[in-house]
Order: structure tokens, then C-alpha cells, then sequence
């Protein structure tokens, strides 16, 4: 995150790509840490303009979150609004 704070977008993707895989193995899809990951990847890849790429990341992230913790969790609303602002990149209708 730190790249990505300095705005070292492109530095920044494979290792967050890393960390989401890894966190995939060892925690599993919908753990927490592997929902925000995924999240922060879609938000990385959305900053770089590959919103085709960020796009379906956002989408699962929400989904696991919607599932895990429920609609009104903070982190599930946080990830929610992070998709509704994609899709707002994308020209797309808020969900």
C-alpha cells in the first residue's frame, strides 16, 4: 500500500497480485483479509484505468463480504462503496 500511496500504481499491482494470492491459499476466498485484498486490488486497478480488470474484483469482493459479514458491516459497506464509485469510473449505474 505504501507504493500506491506514493503513487507507484504499476510497482504496487504485482505485489498486491501476490498478497491477494496468498491470502486466497491460506485464508480462503471470503476471509475479511482476503475480501479487503481483493478490494484493494480492484481500487489499484481502477486507479490505472484497467476498470475491465477491476471491475469483476469489486464485484467479488462485495459479494464475499455481503455473504461473510453481512450488508451492514462497515467493512461490507466500504467495499460496497468502492464498487459503486468503479462503477461511476465506468459510466455505469450505481447497484
Amino acid at each position: 500500500m505504501l507504493l500506491k500511496a506514493q503513487g507507484k500504481l504499476s510497482e504496487a499491482e504485482p505485489l498486491m497480485r501476490e498478497a491477494l494470492e496468498m491470502k486466497r491459499r491460506t485464508l480462503g476466498n471470503t476471509h475479511p483479509d482476503t475480501l479487503l485484498s481483493i478490494n484493494n486490488l480492484g481500487m489499484l486497478l481502477g486507479d490505472q484505468g484497467k476498470l475491465s480488470e477491476a471491475e469483476p474484483l469489486s464485484r467479488e469482493a462485495v459479494s464475499g463480504a455481503k455473504k461473510t459479514l453481512g450488508d451492514a458491516h462497515p467493512t461490507t459497506v466500504l467495499i460496497q462503496e468502492n464498487l459503486d464509485l468503479l462503477l461511476q469510473k465506468m459510466g455505469k449505474g450505481l447497484e
